[in-house]
């Protein structure tokens, strides 16, 4: 096997997603970290999270990373496996530990919250473009790349460059700006994260970030900044969301949702956004999708979705996936599950009823879909 792939060419599948999942332990009980007596160990990662939101919904996907060769790598290569993701082309890190974090129990969005990040020199932050499987990395038909993995280094920046230069072949290449301030100690976030938007065929980032990273006020601004990809999706909030594509511009509210963890929702956005696209389905489906997925999300706690039986508690925030028939190879689709069929049935009302939606705690139990699904 050589640097850049193995001998075999891998199977192609729908989603690719390359970046940096991390042990994160969560707190028994809320409180300052100083004070917090123990934590529940989960995962998370922009990318990671996108990858398991999409298997457990029954898409193909691959993810790909760094891990050290620690007890923190098994769990997380264990963890996202189970959902159905194939986790062949993560490579060991003998000499880099796997990165951790811990955080209170708050909303992220208040200043009592606190992350405690213990990433510096991860296996992850490693990554280049002559570690990493690039064969792998392009055998998907869509490639899911954000700007933290560009935060984690030179070397990873190099990566997401190799990958978003446009080349004969290339898969669709996603990218969401994630732009965390924070990891980027030498402000040069601004000009990278443009760069590398710009080399993207579909762009997912904020009207916020936007605002905070280049100093673009209105959707209409990103786009002149953002000219080059053919989709670019911006998100406003709890306003709506607005996506320019091929010379069209079309806005979809977001639905009243009863918020149960303010976490999640814009990784999850982004895997609806990308199982509709992967499906063809009209623009106008394709962000309801991405609503109705970010408030599974939001209606649910913690990060991501329930892992499977007999894995420890996720940080994920949809429906337990569905299984993988016991003879299916890691990586193929699994069934899709009812819920799937249920958000097809929401993203298909008409404006009033979509207007009227809400939707709170279970709602994507429900055997069928209704205008209202009040929190019980």
């Amino acid at each position: 096997m050589t640097a850049t792939g193995p001998r075999n060419a891998p199977d192609v599948v729908d989603v690719v997603a390359l970046g940096e999942s991390m042990v994160t332990f969560l707190p028994s009980r809320p409180g300052r970290l100083a004070d917090v007596p123990s934590f529940d160990r989960a995962i998370g990662g922009a990318e990671s999270n996108v990858a398991c939101v999409l298997a457990a919904a029954g898409h193909s996907v691959r993810w790909i990373s760094r891990v050290g060769a620690d007890g923190f790598g098994d769990h997380l290569v264990e963890t996202i496996g189970a959902y159905g993701v194939d986790v062949t082309a993560v490579r060991r890190d003998p000499a880099r530990p796997t990165g951790v974090y811990f955080r209170t129990a708050g909303d992220r969005a208040t200043d009592a919250h606190e992350v405690a990040y213990y990433r510096a020199g991860s296996a992850a932050s490693a990554m280049t473009a002559g570690n990493v499987d690039l064969t792998a990395a392009r055998a998907g038909r869509v490639l899911h790349l954000t700007g933290i993995t560009a935060a984690l280094s030179g070397e990873c920046r190099g990566l997401l460059h190799e990958l978003t230069v446009p080349r004969p072949g290339r898969p669709l290449v996603s990218f969401d700006v994630n732009h965390r301030p924070g990891l980027w100690p030498d402000g040069d976030d601004p000009r990278v994260l443009l760069e590398l938007a710009r080399g993207a065929d579909l762009v997912f980032v904020g009207a916020d970030e936007a605002e905070e990273a280049w100093g673009l006020h209105g959707t209409e601004a990103v786009r002149r900044a953002l000219s080059g990809p053919a989709t670019l999706v911006v998100k406003q909030g709890g306003h709506g969301v607005t996506v320019f594509h091929a010379g069209h511009v079309t806005f979809v509210p977001a639905p009243r949702v009863d918020v149960v963890a303010a976490v999640g929702a814009g990784d999850a956005f982004a895997a609806g956004f990308l199982s509709a696209t992967l499906r063809a389905l009209p623009m106008k489906a394709r962000l309801r999708h991405g609503h109705l997925w970010a408030a599974a999300a939001l209606t649910a706690p913690g990060d991501l979705a329930v892992p499977p039986p007999a894995t420890a508690p996720g940080d994920l925030a949809v429906p337990p996936p569905a299984r993988r028939p016991a003879t299916a190879p890691r990586g193929a689709a699994a069934p899709r599950p009812a819920w799937i069929a249920h958000a097809d049935r929401l993203a298909a009302l008409d404006d009033g009823a979509w207007g009227r939606l809400r939707l709170g705690p279970g709602w994507t139990q429900a055997a069928a879909a209704t205008e209202e699904v009040p929190t019980p």
